[in-house]
């Protein structure tokens, strides 16, 4: 089976859930299941729910996991739901690995990459709002706004004034090419950063991994490993802070002379002290690795 994908520190993401000896790991972005099968093919002793929005994601990786069909259940949908559809489950571990997958970047039809004809940037297909629309019909504040807060493009008027004067746009190609000619030059691609904040907002990346996390503290998980993979710091300052939140054991309002909560409200650990990033090996082998951290939080 040809594997078009390398999952990103896969073995560190490995010995994350290595001491798991029963129950279930959620991963929740299964994608082309690589982090997937080495938890399976690793740990004969856990099952796995496989969750993706993605149908043809879904398709591959049932596709690529029939050996272990007896210790897999598949669900499809946004991930910040899969908490609550599995809450009653014997939950040991919870895996988020949050960037977009290589299905959808290399696809040049959904619309990610620098050179596609269409404009799209849709993770769920099936969902109303696509880049077309906030690129064609948002105001100039709206857009502002996504660029500075979901792409945090320094430019950001700038680049949303060249979107409203030149607009409409019918590929991602077109809005590439219109920003490496008017933006100043880096390190990394003029679209960069604006396609960031394109797709974060079409997606609403930021509020389904707050959900998540939201739906992880709800659920109250005993004795279970959280370990996530994001790429923007975004998304790694919502995980720092949460993992944060969830060690204080007094949750008194600052200010307050005396404790009155208790003092027994912390509801676990933090693993990693620092984020694990890739080795130069990993990033050499598969650049897309480069900005990525893994952060793990172990619930009591």
């Amino acid at each position: 089976m040809n594997i078009p994908h390398i999952p990103v520190l896969y073995k560190e993401t490995l010995e994350a859930f290595i001491s798991i000896n029963d129950g279930y790991i959620i991963d929740c972005t299964t994608g082309f299941a690589g982090h997937s099968s080495g938890l399976l093919s690793s740990n004969e002793n856990v099952k796995l729910i496989c969750n993706d929005q993605d149908d043809e994601a879904l398709a591959f990786s049932k596709k690529r996991l029939e050996d272990f069909s007896s210790r897999v259940i598949f669900n499809k949908g946004n991930f910040e739901h899969v908490i609550d559809t599995f809450k009653d489950y014997e939950i040991r571990g919870v895996l988020a690995d949050i960037g977009v997958s290589s299905l959808q970047l290399d696809k040049l039809e959904r619309g990610f990459g620098f050179e596609s004809d269409t404009l799209d940037m849709r993770m769920n297909q099936n969902q109303a709002l696509d880049a077309a629309t906030v690129v064609n019909t948002y105001s100039q504040d709206e857009l502002e706004r996504v660029f500075k807060e979901c792409g945090e493009v320094r430019e950001y008027k700038k680049v949303a004034s060249l979107i409203v004067n030149n607009r409409p746009f019918t590929s991602a190609k077109e809005i590439s090419e219109l920003l490496a000619k008017k933006m100043s030059k880096g390190k990394i691609h003029p679209a960069t950063l604006p396609f960031q904040g394109i797709r974060i907002e079409v997606n609403d990346e930021l509020g389904v991994l707050e959900r998540l996390f939201d739906s992880l503290e709800n659920a109250k998980f005993k004795n279970c490993i959280v370990a996530i993979i994001s790429f923007h710091s975004l998304e790694d300052r919502i995980v720092k802070n949460y993992f944060k939140k969830w060690t204080k054991s007094c949750i008194c309002p600052s200010g307050i002379f005396r404790c009155e909560c208790g003092n027994n409200h912390a509801l676990g650990k933090i693993i990693t002290k620092k984020p694990i990033i890739p080795t130069n090996e990993e990033i050499k082998q598969n650049p897309r690795s480069r900005s990525s951290k893994l952060r793990i939080f172990k619930f009591d």
